[in-house]
């Protein structure tokens, strides 16, 4: 046995072994290697991750108790220089956040308390005022603004904009996977504010789904830069330059942990990063790969039943393809994630201005998650419909001209609103469809009062022709009738199933 073959045995059989974490080890080894010398090199490793794994998995908090030992946790209604606390609303590796009011600007901010910790060290602290600095500089509107760092009483707090929402984390939990539109929107807007950081030499450091926040408006807004590296020593924010490459060198790391402390989340964790080196942009595009593919598909791509295996997956093994949980997504998008998601930081994307040039590039055809031929033929045969009522409201005010002409303007006026909606439904949806959904959102209002009005104008003029000829005004009656009928009713429904709402 070649030393390659034994190295892959011995990490499969340390792979199985964290996956299945047998109670007992030496009999659950003794029953699947005959190799005595391979079954050792597997204890020894399992055993070394036993005693040395738990930095990996453990929040710093717990880890580093020393670091949160805030003796008296703020509470609700305690001022603290120009800021009212209203209540505690997280806790993170940096300290407490809580939700305060700033009386100087009248608004309600998010205030992180910095643990006692991280500033008695006077290098921490002129480190983490260049971080606020740089992370202050940020104007992007995928971004969590900072809006100050306040020295008060010898303590340090960043004053942030409080975002009303649920965490990226909340919202997969909670709801069916996201169509394909949505996957692909997802990733254009965390790509594209993570490209506005890396233009600035910052580097995110701990992107994860708990670290970016949907608004109740449906915005997408990443937090929490506290973590976050730049690529400069000087105390001022970088001036915008292109992002961090492979060519970037000696990097400064800005760290404000304990020496020897791996700073961010593992399990969204750059190999690289983990292994304790140098980080750039191309560790967020990792992180973001990571994020993306679990927000697509519901599944971590290095998933294991362990925090600790995952990590020893993200070192060793290549993620399993995304097709194979979501075969309905672009070919060319499932290679932009599993792009993102490579071992070798060469492989990935440079900075996250790549992952959005790579986006812009996906086949937007098939963007659209199998918009079924009845969709488009329903856009289409309202846009008929709206003509044939044009017509036929012209046909009544030449049988019986007066009040029918008004109601023929109205109809008409309706008629085109809706159609050129309709109309622009359907060249989206041919054209952009990573747009559909918002356009279609925008629409929905629109065509709901042209179809409706169009209705009442046709009741209206059937109500008027009918004496005159009963048969044309019960069709028109009956125009009118169906065409509300199916907005209220059909559409609602057909539009559901195709867009899976």
């Amino acid at each position: 046995m070649t030393s390659d073959d034994r190295w892959q045995r011995t990490r499969d059989l340390f792979e199985r072994a964290l996956d299945e974490a047998p109670a007992d080890l030496d009999g659950w080894l003794s029953r699947q290697e005959a190799d005595e010398s391979l079954r050792n090199e597997v204890r020894s490793l399992m055993g070394y991750h036993s005693r040395a794994g738990s930095f990996l998995v453990e929040p710093v908090a717990h880890r580093l108790p020393d670091l949160m030992s805030e003796d008296r946790p703020l509470e609700p209604g305690q001022v603290i220089g120009p800021y009212s606390i209203v209540r505690e609303i997280g806790r993170g590796g940096m300290g407490r956040v809580y939700l305060a009011s700033d009386h100087r600007l009248g608004r309600q901010v998010a205030l992180k308390a910095i643990s006692p910790g991280l500033t008695a060290d006077a290098s921490h602290r002129d480190r983490l005022r260049r971080e606020a600095r740089a992370a202050g500089a940020l104007t992007h509107p995928g971004i969590c603004t900072i809006y100050a760092l306040e020295e008060i009483d010898g303590a340090l707090f960043i004053a942030a904009e409080f975002i009303d929402g649920r965490t990226l984390r909340e919202e997969m939990d909670g709801t069916p996977r996201p169509a394909p539109t949505e996957v692909l929107r997802t990733a254009r807007n965390l790509a594209d504010a993570l490209a506005a950081a890396h233009r600035q030499g910052i580097t995110h450091r701990d992107l994860k789904p708990e670290n970016v926040m949907r608004t109740s408006d449906g915005r997408l807004k990443i937090l929490d830069f506290g973590l976050a590296r730049f690529d400069t020593p000087d105390a001022a924010p970088p001036a915008a330059h292109g992002a961090a490459g492979p060519g970037a060198a000696g990097p400064l790391e800005a760290r404000v942990t304990q020496p020897g402390a791996i700073v961010g989340t593992p399990a969204y964790m750059a190999p690289e990063q983990l292994n304790g080196r140098a980080v750039d942009a191309r560790a967020d595009v990792f992180a973001l790969g990571v994020l993306l593919y679990e927000y697509a598909s519901g599944v971590h791509p290095f998933a294991a039943e362990t925090s600790l295996a995952v990590v020893a997956r993200i070192l060793e093994s290549e993620a399993a393809s995304l097709a194979r949980w979501r075969d309905d997504l672009p070919s060319s998008l499932v290679d932009v994630l599993e792009r993102c998601c490579r071992k070798a930081p060469d492989e990935r994307f440079a900075s996250a201005a790549d992952i959005v040039r790579a986006l812009d590039r996906v086949d937007h055809a098939h963007a659209v998650s199998r918009v079924p031929v009845w969709w488009r033929t329903h856009q289409a045969a309202a846009i008929t419909l709206y003509f044939a009522a044009c017509v036929l409201a012209w046909q009544i005010h030449d049988w019986r001209p007066g009040v029918t002409t008004a109601i023929f303007v109205v109809t008409c006026i309706a008629a085109t609103v809706g159609g050129i909606f309709r109309g622009h439904l359907l060249f989206t949806e041919g054209v952009t469809g990573a747009r559909l959904a918002a356009e279609r959102q925008r629409a929905t209002p629109v065509t709901l009062a042209t179809d409706l009005l169009i209705a009442l104008a046709l009741g209206a003029d059937g109500t008027i022709v009918v004496a005159l000829s009963p048969v044309a005004g019960v069709l028109t009656i009956a125009l009118g009738v169906g065409i509300a009928l199916t907005r209220l009713l059909l559409e609602p429904a057909t539009t559901a199933a195709t867009f899976e709402l």
